[in-house]
């Protein structure tokens, strides 16, 4: 019997993600698992709501690393949740940390949104400080009176500073140069130099660009969030008296039966139960069509019911469906950090002090031995100050991975972390499998027919042993001897024979159903039936032999049809200059055959799982290469690929937990999206990088040329990180990527 390579192994997926823990520099890289209680300790998570910078996710990471008992940390800015995975002790002196450095933690905040722990902020005071920033400037400018320049200069830091120079006295006191203890500094600086209208005028635009940028980053948090709101608070659920009662979705409990009516969208998994519609599954998988829902089929939560009504019988509680795996496996890859990532964190490490020193140096140096100058180049030292710090450069990397990865789960392509988006770029080949991915994974059986006349009964055999196996294949041969009304026999010592077919012993006798290369070993093929097999591989049909311990008894040949849109998605591949080759355990002119119709480059055929592997080793002496199957079979090969694709992985929980990238559907086409996405968040990377740097050189020559003022270097910084921020959030628009 010619199942192929995916009857040979059930071995799960083992994952190869780069995982590491996305604290600071003080903790741990490696993330050891997130557990409730046991070796690791507990892990807590906590919401800061003050913590929405680099810059704040620096202080705490070095603050916990002074506490007994914190074993690693885990930071998520765009939700302001910080976990921590701790001894059980270490609790209470991980908060009193937190609130020595002016924070509030909050804990069991599960449930709430930020507008019920934070109303949002008025803009009125920003609007008054400006006012008054702007009258002292005037005052500097047109009169002498200098008392009520200052006057005005201090009511607006007092309007909208203040809580700025709060946490920059904390950061000093914790030898932390982040940018509120940076612009404290400045500032002050100004005021003692007499420059009181610009030092007021750039705190107030620094608190301006600020919360700008906070609203910018909370834009990028709703897009993940966003997901949560794809279940209904409610599911109508039918009562011991078989009436219908709406009950908050948390309480429903697995095996209820619920109901949704026309344009409903599904809160649970389950399967209909009554009723016949169309579902839009877009929301989770991305499919552009609706999909026909009757009974027996399964259904998601998150997707929209159609025309009709529905009932089903909930098979997953709120935590266990598959929108909750989705949610789950998005938010963690937003916490593992991308190689990118990391190393802009270590270089705006190295950059802060690095600036700084330079600061020192530019007031204290020239002064002494130069000119003389200190006013002069005490201001040109400040003016430093202000651009010192990298805000726009460490949160160019985190929004635009986050808004990439969520783009792609709208799109129905889950990806495991960052690592594997940027990874994505440098495919050069895609391994594929045939069976389910290229082809629709639902042979029917075309032709069959007896060699001899000595086993009358040679249906029977076939359909006892392929109602034991669940490969498409036999399935296929399963359901047309069904058909036939052929009678299920007793089958002892069955087995699956590795990447070759099964076997069994019926009444006595040993039967084999195997591909052409395990019938030819046991028995030879005799020049006849050779020219026969050959001419049904030839249409491209699958052939598979029963055999008993003498001579072949019949043969079976069984064809499966390409997918719709594996032809277009073959064709994007090579447009984007990705080499395809066909990993198969079929007979090699089948292979062929199928390769043909969608214009795949190379054919490797008749393949037992660990040489789907091997071949994927060899073409990774030269390139980077990525394999898609189903996530749960053709395992080794799959964990081998630098980038492991698994094929229709809607609610398939085992495929979406253990491959790199889970394509919710079958369409193929999500590879090259995939590809093309990884290319534009690297784009997009670079940009934003290029982008910030060149601000930073800029204002460093300008200033020390002589001619940048401080205003205009805290306009140019916090300017630059709103403008990066943006341009990382341009991914989340709902434009094709190929």
């Amino acid at each position: 019997m010619s199942l192929d390579a995916k009857e040979c192994s059930d071995t799960p997926r083992q994952s190869h993600t780069d995982s590491s823990c996305c604290s600071g520099a003080q903790m741990s890289e490696q993330t050891k698992p997130i557990l409730d209680d046991g070796a690791f300790g507990v892990s807590t998570a906590i919401r800061i709501q003050q913590m929405d910078c680099p810059t704040e996710e620096r202080m705490i990471s070095k603050k916990l690393a002074t506490v007994d008992g914190v074993i690693s940390l885990q930071f998520d800015l765009l939700a302001r949740v910080l976990t921590v995975q701790h001894s059980e002790a270490a609790l209470e002196n991980i908060l009193l940390a937190i609130t020595s450095l002016g924070f509030e933690p909050e804990m069991n905040f599960q449930g709430r949104s930020d507008t019920e722990t934070k109303k949002s902020a008025s803009y009125l005071p920003l609007l008054v400080a400006l006012l008054l920033a702007l009258g002292s400037e005037a005052i500097a400018w047109f009169t002498d009176f200098s008392i009520g320049s200052l006057a005005l200069a201090v009511a607006a830091i007092a309007v909208c500073g203040l809580h700025t120079y709060k946490k920059g006295c904390r950061a000093l006191i914790n030898y932390d140069l982040n940018i509120n203890a940076l612009m404290s500094i400045a500032v002050t600086g100004a005021f003692l130099l007499g420059q009181w209208s610009e030092g007021a005028m750039v705190m107030v635009l620094f608190s301006l660009a600020e919360r700008l940028e906070q609203n910018s980053l909370q834009r990028a948090g709703q897009a993940i969030r966003g997901l949560l709101q794809l279940k209904p608070e409610l599911t109508t659920v039918q009562q011991q008296d078989g009436s219908w009662q709406e009950v908050a979705t948390d309480a429903v409990r697995k095996g209820a039966v619920a109901r949704v009516r026309p344009g409903e969208r599904i809160s649970l998994d389950g399967v209909v139960s009554g009723g016949q519609s169309s579902v839009d599954q877009s929301p989770i998988s991305g499919e552009s069509m609706p999909v026909e829902k009757s009974v027996g089929d399964s259904l998601f939560a998150g997707t929209i019911n159609g025309t009709g009504i529905l009932e089903y019988q909930v098979s997953a509680v709120t935590a266990d469906t598959t929108l909750a795996a989705i949610i789950k496996i998005v938010a963690q890859a937003q916490r593992d950090k991308a190689p990118i990532q990391r190393f802009i964190d270590k270089f705006a490490a190295v950059y802060t002090p690095l600036v700084f020193a330079m600061a020192l140096m530019v007031a204290l140096l020239p002064p002494l031995f130069v000119d003389g100058d200190w006013h002069g180049w005490i201001y040109k030292a400040l003016v430093l100050l202000v651009i010192a710090c990298p805000c726009a450069l460490v949160i160019s990397t985190p929004v635009t991975i986050v808004s990439g990865l969520t783009a792609a789960a709208r799109r129905g392509i889950l990806i495991k972390g960052g690592v594997h988006l940027e990874r994505g770029r440098h495919i050069k080949w895609l391994a594929l499998d045939k069976t389910g991915t290229i082809t629709q994974g639902k042979p029917a059986l075309t032709d069959y027919m007896a060699i001899t006349s000595e086993v009358e009964n040679y249906r029977q055999v076939a359909l006892s042993l392929t109602s034991l196996s669940n490969h498409p294949v036999a399935n296929a041969i399963t359901a047309a001897m069904r058909e036939e009304r052929q009678r299920v026999v007793e089958v002892s010592e069955f087995q699956a024979i590795l990447g070759c077919g099964v076997s069994g012993r019926i009444d006595g006798r040993q039967y084999y159903l195997v591909n052409r290369r395990r019938a030819s070993q046991q028995h030879g093929i005799v020049p006849e039936h050779q020219q026969l097999i050959e001419e049904y591989e030839a249409l491209g049909k699958t052939v598979s032999l029963l055999l008993d311990e003498d001579q072949l008894l019949a043969i079976f040949a069984v064809a499966d049809k390409v997918k719709p849109h594996s032809s277009q998605a073959i064709k994007q591949l090579h447009e984007l200059k990705i080499q395809t080759i066909m990993l198969s355990g079929d007979n090699v002119k089948t292979a062929k055959v199928i390769a043909a119709q969608v214009a795949i480059d190379r054919v490797a055929a008749e393949l037992l799982p660990e040489q789907k592997m091997q071949q994927i080793e060899v073409l990774q002496k030269s390139a980077v290469v990525a394999m898609v199957g189903d996530g749960i079979n053709d395992a080794p090969a799959l964990a081998r690929a630098d980038v492991g694709f698994a094929m229709g992985a809607l609610g398939t929980d085992t495929a979406i937990e253990t491959a790199d990238v889970a394509l919710m559907d079958d369409d193929l086409r999500k590879i090259p999206e995939f590809i093309a996405l990884s290319k534009r968040v690297h784009n997009i990377l670079v940009q934003n990088i290029s982008f910030a740097i060149a601000i930073k050189l800029l204002f460093l020559i300008i200033t020390l040329w002589g001619m940048g003022d401080m205003w205009m270097a805290v306009f140019a910084d916090v300017g630059a990180s709103l403008l990066v921020v943006a341009n990382g959030l341009r991914l989340l628009n709902k434009k094709p990527w190929v």
